[in-house]
């Protein structure tokens, strides 16, 4: 017979227990390590560098804060998918080396989110130089 814990005993993550600003520092702190991890991925870090050439380049692209928001939103959302589809990486890849269907399904389907996040950017920027510099 298992013993049921008791409604005082600390919960197994710390970070549920804090309340108000303390959390949110805390949060903060796990952002900014999960970053620092992404950036170890070289997926994540070339679209980094090229996030670094295009948010500036979409403020001079965009011809309103409409099309700069498109624009540099859309780079944003390749880097978010990215950090997702490396979560679910690094997840699957704990449970363990050996090859599972489950586990190619979810790791393809990772995948799959971080090239519709790239079409989707490619064509909003596609777009965007086109309509920029196309005379008529």
């Amino acid at each position: 017979m298992s013993a049921s814990p008791s409604p005082s005993a600390a919960p197994a993550n710390p970070q549920k227990a804090r309340t108000g600003l303390n959390r949110i520092w805390h949060a903060a702190g796990y952002s900014i390590e999960g970053l620092r991890a992404g950036w170890n991925e070289k997926a994540f870090r070339q679209e980094a560098i090229a996030a670094m050439v295009l948010l500036p380049l979409s403020l001079w692209l965009g011809r309103s804060w409409v099309e700069v928001a498109l624009l540099a939103g859309s780079v944003v959302i390749v880097m978010i998918v990215e950090l997702l589809n490396t979560g679910i990486e690094t997840a699957i890849d704990r449970i363990g080396p050996e090859w599972h269907d489950l586990s190619k399904r979810a790791k393809d389907m990772g995948s799959a989110a971080v090239l519709l996040a790239l079409l989707l950017c490619i064509g909003i920027w596609a777009a965007a130089v086109f309509q920029r510099f196309s005379h008529g």
